[in-house]
Parts: structure tokens; sequence; C-alpha cells
């Protein structure tokens, strides 16, 4: 068996198709999405992310609004500009790229965004709201694996789960988002870590592995059964003299091989990676359409 790619770039591509068309028709009745992006600091990632958002914004005709801040930017004038942004009406969802400069206090900055513009999901509102089982945000990582396992056709229900890696950012939200009373859930959720004391017993009886770990080769062909379905969500650099930049990236799952015995499996890059942005643009989307009274 060798398994069949899911593949991240296309579904996110299918999905941005539906929500430029969601924008277009909200446009006709006088709504125009915004997302404001706040960036401090120079950081090379965080700006090459910050671009992609933007143009992505574009692309969907989202009104982007960039605002990017000095390194030395103060604690108070940081909060003074979420504060502007949560009263701006033109505004729908507010993104404070992390990490943040030494010095600042990102909690309390991101307790400061209105969890109504709280496109990211992470304000404590909006998780205490998915924990409970009520409509909120949804961080946009583990929601991008959600649709890449609905949109692939998997069974959710009933499904034995496991999770390799218990972030805030992805782990932990999956996890509730999994087990939830509705139709995207409904599954038997099992979260592994670095204190777990045998990682292959569980993830030999799982129907759908979910690699999060941050480290290559967590998760390798011995420790899956045969059929799996296998979401790779680790981005990781490991060395290689035979590229330019030298070095490739790869996931948290040895690929070549658990392809091998897995039904589906998501490559790195090209899987989880597209959907991030891809889930941003859908809550923010989804924000103006709260604002506006709109039912989805």
């Amino acid at each position: 068996m060798t398994a069949q790619i899911i593949d991240g770039k296309q579904v996110a591509a299918d999905m941005r198709a539906e929500l430029k068309a969601e924008v277009a028709e909200l446009k006709k009745k006088g709504i125009v999405p915004g997302l404001a992006v706040v960036l401090v600091g120079e950081d090379p990632a965080s700006k090459s992310y910050v671009t992609a958002k933007e143009r992505a914004c574009e692309e969907m005709g989202i009104f982007s609004d960039d605002n990017r801040l000095d390194a030395d930017t103060s604690q108070e004038d940081l909060m003074a500009l979420v504060e502007k942004l949560n009263n701006d009406p033109k505004i729908n969802g507010i993104l404070v790229q992390l990490p943040l400069p030494k010095g600042l206090n990102e909690a309390e900055v991101l307790l400061a965004i209105d969890p109504a513009k709280d496109v990211d999901g992470f304000h404590p509102v909006n998780v205490g709201k998915m924990v409970v089982g009520e409509k909120a945000f949804l961080p946009c990582t583990p929601h991008g694996v959600l649709q890449l396992l609905m949109r692939s056709g998997v069974t959710i229900e009933g499904a034995e789960t496991v999770i390799v890696g218990r972030s805030n950012i992805v782990g932990k939200p999956l996890a509730n988002m999994l087990i939830q009373k509705n139709p995207t859930g409904n599954a038997t959720v099992t979260v592994c870590h670095t204190r777990t004391k045998d990682l292959a017993y569980h993830t030999k009886r799982a129907d759908i592995v979910v690699a999060a770990a941050g480290r290559p080769n967590t998760v390798t062909a011995d420790m899956v059964k045969d059929g799996v379905v296998v979401i790779d969500v680790g981005v990781n650099r490991v060395e290689d003299a035979t590229k330019k930049r030298g070095y490739r990236l790869v996931g948290d799952v040895d690929f070549e091989a658990v392809k091998e015995k897995a039904s589906l499996i998501t490559p790195v890059p090209g899987g989880v990676g597209p959907m991030t942005i891809t889930m941003l643009l859908y809550n923010t989307v989804e924000s103006a359409r709260r604002a506006a009274g709109i039912e989805a």
C-alpha cells in the first residue's frame, strides 16, 4: 500500500475560491471584511509570513490594514494600537504577529484584543467557548487539520485518534475540537507528549495520527498500523548539502517509510502549512458576517 497524498495546497486553494466568492457577495451588501496585521520588529520569518498574509487578503478582496512598528516600540504604544483597532469598524480581525521582541508582554497584548476580532483564536474567551462547544473562532492550524480530514473524506466519528504534542497552538485545541459532540468531532482522542512512557503503544492502535511534536522522525513506520491516516504538522530544518540553501524542510513523520503503510498522509511542505493562512481568512470573513448580523 502506498498512501494517497493529502494535498494541502489544493484544499487551501479550493477554500480560498469559496471565500473569494463569499467576499464578493458580502461586498454587494456593502460589507468589506477587514484584517489588521501588527508586526513589531524586523524578524525575517515574521516579515515573510505577514507579507504572505497580506498578499492572500488582496487575492480574496479582503481589506488589509498593515501596521509595522519598530522593535523598540513600548508596551503602552502597542496596547494603544490594539485598542484603536478594537474600536475601528473597518477591522473585523486583529492579528498580532508573534513572537514579539523581548521586553514586550505577549500575554497582555493578546488579552487586550477584542474576542470578537480574535481571528487567531487565542483569546481565553474563544478558547473557553471552544472547550465547552459554543461557537468561537477556532485556532487556525488545528482548524486547518480538521478541514483536511473532512475534505479528504476521513471518518472522524468514533476514530481512535492520537495527537503527538500538547501545545496551546495545535495539540490541546485540536484534541478539544475532535472530542466535541458534533459532525466534525466524536473521535476518541489520546494526547501524547514528552512524558508519555510508550509512544508507539498509543500510535499503533490509532486510526488517525496527528504529529505536532516539533521533532523530525518522531513517528516512524514501525509505530503505525496499516491504513492509518497521518497528518504531519511539524516543520523542521534538516541540514542538506545538496540543497542551495543548505537545508531542507521535513515534518515530524518519517514520510518515505510511513507513506508505504498509511492510507492517507500529508507531505511537508505542502500539507498543513497552506491551511493556516486560509483559516485566518476564513475567520476574518466569519467575523465580518457576525458583525453585520449575517448567519453563515
